[in-house]
């Protein structure tokens, strides 16, 4: 099927699983404006349908939608918004899909809304008898971008996100945007989304429609909404008094049916609009002055200082320096407290308040910083014009400093954070170089030097008051710098202590995210998973998306390594989403790491191979984005048995630069993978000196999991020698290590590589013992690459093997597992590192497999076996 030019990528996507299925009776679904008839219409043409059929609102007559068709004959209907056809007209459709020589049907129906019960019920009848509920999603962004692209409009990311959010992601909120909204508006940093045309006539003769009360309502929630873009929902109580309104309880019933209100609890208690389209027509609807009256009222009403002050503004949005001065001082106590995204509001509405030049420029400058600080790098990048425009200080070189390195730019980093301190006046200036120095200490730690990180730490601690913003920041990161030179155990102490002074909220947030990566790599998962998962949170004081994502993907690697597969793919894949909507590229990797490690292991190679993309496309530049795109690329290839692409993947961790932390055992586990590979492509000398070095410094840090891990690397390159004791050995010193440590992938690791030793040795009865335990765990994780490869193993090794191909009845074990990877495709390099043979032995077998089946080449030997 060739779907049209113009579906985006994720609809393509939905009509080729469409086309691929089975199913008799399908069901579409989409809410309004969602691209239904756009998507069955391309559908039908791609699949070149019998009858493609329209269900219309004024057409109710019985049968009309089937007017001059057979639902009883063809082999394809496609009915277009079947929620407005008549019932009788669906019956016979779904009638004739359940008929035994009846056609293949697809109905498209539009989400109900609950304003026609009768629909409504119908719908549910249908989807109980559909064979199949297509859903379509939400557009993605790379679908915002497809669109602007074919309608002329350059987009930046920061814009194609801040459509996607303004949208909801329909399609046809977003078409119309692109078309109404002149070019030169998508670049002004203050431009507000208006509604779309026809979304914004639907919420108008739905406003009309309600009685005044309830009408107010929806206002005041608007109102409300507009001045907190942290707030979930509105207290219904406090929209009631700003709308001046005794009782709400009718209200609230009429707004909610209407479909403009949602109400998210039984007691009606809390509410909020549908979407931002929706508030923001119902804010123009109103117009300046009634808004400014309700901004007034809401001010008195609302509790938060914050959001008052936002109330004062948006009622009367010009210069007043006595405003911007107490925005000013409370954007001082909410980053004291390190909510850096409450700050960024209040700083960048004070700037705008702010009728002195250079006290506009410098709020402006602070509140980008702490808007970069909060993670919302796409907000943040919209004032990168305004800030390159100004007067260049050490606080605007900071700041862009500060963008560059959570966009991934070490060496833009090094420039504006290098000319900033070589600007500032540390005796005068003490704030702003403590400030500077904080960002050092970002830009080192991905750097990944430790040393470096505690230097610049310590400066800036030293240049203020302890309980400084920049000084706590700088706390919270410098024990991350001190675990690979000093001790975990000291690091930790240092957090300890540190917990015992900082408030609750995001300032906690950061020290419980670097603690829990730390004692994830202490050995202690258990209490890493309750930190890191106490720290994902952002809903508390505008908490840190940045901090929320470093959480995510160590809690990832936790939830991997603890065998709870599905979880790590959830909490890494809504970090990916998140780290690549909001323009943290620092981030993406590590994140992409375990999505195509579990991918990989599953054996769901075109999604692997999807997500290693995604993280080797910004892995280039800092070492932290470097590191673990590499071992995302190791763990590909050692799921396809590709041991020479796993050393050139990890090459580059073995270079200088790795040796004060990447190399440090618990932080990232590679050393065994890169010690095994080598094995088993035969550089044994190189083996042995790389494992020397990394069993001395796992023994002096006592780190069991990194010793298990060399153990069982070192019993591999025992087994290739021939010494089967020292193998032994080796692998029951890692079983016993990692008996205590929930690491059910590293137990299943060792005991496949202990059972293929064995099996190379000769003892056939013993390696099928141990292969089997580690095909039950691999069976158990969902790994289904190594449940294969386990399952060869045991074929290879001819114990307990139920024989099925009668013409390769004369191959021993060895012989057919040869034979059944040769006829994959593999070479006999392959071959040997699958089954932990030696290239002769795999050529020899391969020659007796010729000679028994009387075939002269690996094609031959391919159809043979096809057959």
């Amino acid at each position: 099927m060739t779907p049209g030019p113009h579906l985006v990528p994720t609809r393509r996507r939905a009509l080729d699983d469409l086309a691929g299925t089975a199913a008799r009776l399908v069901l579409v679904t989409a809410p309004a404006g969602g691209g239904l008839s756009t998507f069955l219409r391309a559908y039908a043409e791609a699949a070149d349908a019998t009858h493609r059929l329209l269900g219309l609102s004024w057409e109710d007559a019985p049968g009309s939608a089937l007017a001059g068709a057979d639902p009883g004959g063809g082999d394809l209907v496609v009915l277009e918004d079947a929620h407005h056809a008549d019932p009788s007209s669906v019956q016979a459709l779904v009638s004739a899909a359940r008929a035994a020589d009846g056609p293949r049907v697809v109905l498209g129906w539009r989400v109900p809304g609950g304003a026609d019960p009768a629909q409504d019920l119908l719908f549910d009848s249908v989807r109980a008898a559909a064979d199949e509920v297509v859903p379509l999603a939400a557009l993605s962004a790379e679908d915002v971008a497809a669109l602007a692209e074919q309608r002329g409009v350059v987009l930046p990311a920061s814009q194609v996100d801040r459509l996607l959010r303004h949208t909801g992601g329909r399609v046809r909120h977003v078409v119309e945007l692109l078309d109404d909204v002149p070019a030169s508006d998508w670049t002004a940093p203050w431009f507000a989304l208006p509604a779309p045309a026809t979304a914004a006539r639907a919420v108008r003769a739905a406003l009309g429609e309600l009685d005044d009360t309830a009408r107010s309502l929806v206002q005041a929630v608007a109102v409300l909404e507009a001045a907190d873009r942290h707030a979930r929902a509105v207290p219904v109580e406090d929209a009631g008094a700003v709308a001046d309104l005794d009782a709400t309880t009718a209200a609230i019933g009429h707004a909610v049916r209407s479909g403009l209100l949602v109400s998210l609890d039984e007691h009606d208690a809390w509410a909020r609009l549908r979407d931002p389209v929706v508030r923001r027509e119902v804010l123009d609807d109103l117009g300046p002055v009634r808004r400014s009256e309700l901004h007034h009222r809401a001010a008195e009403v609302v509790a938060d200082p914050a959001v008052a002050l936002r109330h004062r503004w948006f009622a009367h949005p010009r210069p007043d320096d006595a405003l911007a001065d107490q925005l000013d001082a409370l954007a001082a106590q909410r980053a004291g407290q390190g909510a850096w995204s409450a700050a960024a509001d209040l700083l960048v509405l004070a700037s705008q308040a702010s009728a002195d030049r250079e006290a506009r420029a410098d709020r402006l400058v602070r509140g980008v910083d702490a808007l970069v600080g909060a993670g919302e790098v796409p907000r943040a990048s919209r004032y990168l014009p305004e800030l390159e425009s100004l007067r260049e200080t050490p606080l605007r070189n900071a700041v862009l400093g500060y963008l560059a390195v959570v966009r991934g730019r070490p060496a833009e980093a090094e420039s504006r954070l290098g000319r900033a301190w070589e600007l500032v006046n540390p005796r005068r200036e003490a704030g702003t170089a403590s400030l500077v120095a904080q960002r050092y200490v970002l830009h080192h730690l991905a750097r990944c030097r430790p040393r470096d990180l505690v230097t610049w730490a310590d400066r800036a601690m030293e240049l203020v008051d302890p309980a400084a913003p920049t000084a706590v920041e700088a706390a919270a990161v410098r024990g991350l710098g001190v675990a690979p030179t000093e001790g975990i155990d000291v690091a930790l102490d240092g957090y300890r202590a540190l917990m015992e002074r900082v408030p609750e909220g995001p300032v906690a947030q950061r020290v419980t995210m670097a603690s829990g990566w730390l004692h994830l790599a202490a050995d202690d998962p258990d209490r890493a998973r309750e930190e890191l998962e106490s720290a994902v949170p952002t809903d508390f004081l505008g908490g840190s998306l940045r901090i929320s994502l470093w959480a995510r993907g160590w809690l990832a690697r936790v939830q991997f390594q603890a065998g709870d597969w599905d979880e790590a793919m959830r909490t890494a894949s809504a970090g990916l989403e998140l780290a690549q909507r909001s323009g943290m590229s620092l981030l993406v990797p590590l994140l992409a790491w375990t999505r195509t490690q579990v991918l990989a292991l599953r054996g769901d190679w075109e999604a692997a191979e999807q997500s290693l993309r995604t993280g080797d496309a910004v892995s280039r530049d800092y070492e932290l984005m470097r590191v673990p795109a590499a071992l995302a690329r190791a763990a590909y290839s050692e799921a396809r048995a590709d041991y020479p692409a796993v050393v050139r993947a990890l090459a580059p961790l073995t270079q200088p630069w790795a040796r004060d932390w990447v190399e440090q055992p618990g932080y990232w586990p590679w050393a065994d993978v890169h010690a095994n590979a080598l094995v088993l492509v035969g550089r044994q000398d190189e083996a042995d000196a790389f494992l020397a070095r990394h069993e001395q410094v796992a023994r002096e840090h006592g780190h069991m999991s990194a010793t298990a891990r060399l153990a069982y690397a070192r019993g591999r390159w025992y087994g290739v020698r021939g010494d089967l004791d020292a193998a032994r050995a080796c692998f029951q010193e890692a079983i016993a290590l990692l008996e205590p440590l929930p690491l059910r992938y590293d137990r299943a690791r060792v005991h496949f590589a202990f059972g293929q030793t064995l099996r190379r040795a000769g003892r056939r009865a013993e390696a099928d013992a141990v292969i089997t335990a580690a095909r039950d765990a691999y069976l158990a994780l969902g790994a289904a690459t190594y449940v294969a490869r386990c399952d060869r193993e045991l074929a290879a090794g001819g114990v307990n093997v139920v024989r099925g191909h009668r013409e390769f009845d004369d191959l021993t074990p060895q012989e057919e597992a040869v034979a059944g990877l040769v006829a994959q495709g593999r070479s006999n390099k392959e071959v040997a590192a699958e089954l932990f043979l030696s290239v002769k032995t795999v050529q020899f077998h391969l020659t007796r497999v010729y000679a028994k089946l009387g075939v002269r080449s690996r094609a031959e030997l391919a159809a043979r076996r096809s057959r």
